[in-house]
């Protein structure tokens, strides 16, 4: 016997699933994103709940040790993550709901009474295993235990087309016959897949696949709604795969290229696109924080272009602060914002956000590109491939038609870098060897205290 009837079992998951759409709604504004969070985690904890109180459970006793242990484990480390390293769990948290959507499946094989029910079954242990897999090496790129290059090797495209089509024997095996050594084979090759579409995949391309794996996690866990008859899960899961995918083609037009192109472009090419990862010897002008603080200082507009090494550094308060510094001073201050810049879409804005920057001085990259010709000075802090130009120049190169910050056009360029070391993407950055570029280095936020103690002294 259950708690709930049917009928208010249904209606707890229509709140969740409504929960759910406005979370996403939320989500879409820097302003709603905090409120959009939580009524999605509202949603959640409503869906937990209410399966608790509607299904008979046999082992409740394990599944409450589970949950435990779980949490235990998730809400330290969760609270222990930096800013800089949320892509790297945005990545683990995809390939653990894929994993889990295979493996609900696998286990519910068995149960399955009809071959519409063992298609449901496959696809999700397909699509869960390439989920699975995939993350796992995006993890691996974002945290630099393995190369962020492209990894390619002769014959890949056709190792890749032979699992493909072991992947779908085995599903149809699985279809046909029921047969649980073919769900195994068929885990296994999706875990094969997995790795093979994303080793080739590299540099500022690892966010995009990001979101696109976690389209991939969505469908799983719609099909795995299917499997269970859960209409939450197949709710939730399609909101997944709509919201994923929406946001790949969103992520792969802000760098100019189509998600197959970013995908199967080193297979075509038969060998890795990255660009060299040397440190450049040519010279560049470089200069001291009091002679930054006197262009700043002395400016009447000033765009700043943050990026990744503003979040390693921490440096967003001292940042915003300088910003305060300048406008005290009657200097405009604004902030332009590339679409990728970072890690993950929207990592700056949740960055400054932290800092009390407000969002009407948050520019997106169709709004700021026109305000560079009239800026006196182009402050990049920790960015650089959003601001090369070899993805307007170098057709050769790995971030060829991406729409970037046009920098250049600014009259001063101010460089806040810790070395020589190219971006992301492995590009040496031409920028720095024009004659308005001005190099600071060091720490951001090191840097950032110096400028902004020298800007105060003025």
């Amino acid at each position: 016997m259950t708690l709930l009837n049917p009928v208010w079992t249904a209606i707890l998951y229509l709140v969740a699933a409504v929960c759910f759409i406005l979370a996403l709604q939320g989500l879409g504004s820097p302003k709603s994103a905090r409120r959009g969070n939580l009524i999605g985690a509202a949603g959640a904890l409503i869906a937990l709940v209410t399966v608790f109180l509607s299904v008979k459970l046999d082992n409740l006793p394990w599944i409450l040790v589970t949950i435990a242990v779980g949490s235990a484990i998730a809400a330290p480390l969760s609270r222990k993550v930096k800013m800089t390293q949320m892509p790297q769990l945005v990545a683990l948290f995809n390939g653990v709901g894929g994993g889990a959507a295979a493996i609900v499946s696998l286990l519910e094989l068995p149960h399955t009474d009809s071959p519409w029910a063992a298609l449901a079954v496959a696809f999700t242990i397909l699509v869960g295993g390439v989920s699975f897999a995939g993350s796992c090496i995006t993890f691996a790129k974002l945290q630099e235990i393995m190369p962020t290059r492209p990894l390619t090797f002769p014959g890949q495209r056709w190792l890749m087309g032979l699992v493909l089509a072991a992947a779908i024997a085995s599903g149809v095996w699985l279809v046909v016959t029921g047969s649980f050594l073919g769900a195994i084979l068929l885990l296994v090759f999706g875990l094969i897949t997995g790795l093979l579409l994303v080793l080739p995949v590299g540099g500022a391309d690892v966010p995009i696949v990001i979101s696109l794996l976690n389209a991939f996690t969505g469908l799983a866990v719609a099909a795995s709604g299917l499997v269970l008859g859960n209409v939450l899960l197949l709710v939730a899961g399609t909101l997944v795969g709509a919201s994923g995918t929406i946001l790949t083609r969103a992520m792969a037009s802000a760098m100019g290229r189509s998600v197959a192109g970013i995908i199967f472009g080193a297979f075509k090419k038969g060998g890795s696109t990255a660009g060299s990862t040397a440190v450049s010897d040519r010279p560049v002008k470089s200069s001291t924080a009091e002679d930054v603080a006197i262009l700043l200082g002395y400016a009447q507009r000033v765009v700043v272009v943050p990026g990744y090494g503003l979040a390693v550094a921490q440096a967003q308060h001292t940042m915003a602060e300088l910003a305060t510094a300048l406008e005290a001073k009657g200097i405009e201050v604004v902030f332009g914002i590339h679409p990728v810049a970072g890690r993950m879409p929207g990592h700056m804005n949740v960055l400054l956000a932290e800092a009390n920057v407000s969002y009407e001085v948050l520019k997106e990259m169709d709004e700021v590109n026109p305000q560079f010709k009239t800026a006196d000075v182009a402050l990049v802090v920790g960015a650089n491939d959003v601001v090369n130009p070899s993805a307007k120049t170098s057709p050769g190169s790995p971030i060829y038609g991406m729409p970037i910050l046009d920098v250049a056009e600014a009259r001063q360029v101010v460089f806040l870098k810790r070395s020589m070391r190219p971006g992301f993407a492995g590009v040496e950055n031409e920028l720095l060897f024009e004659p308005q570029t001005t190099l600071l280095f060091g720490d951001a936020k090191d840097s950032l205290t110096k400028v902004l103690t020298a800007v105060k002294s003025l």
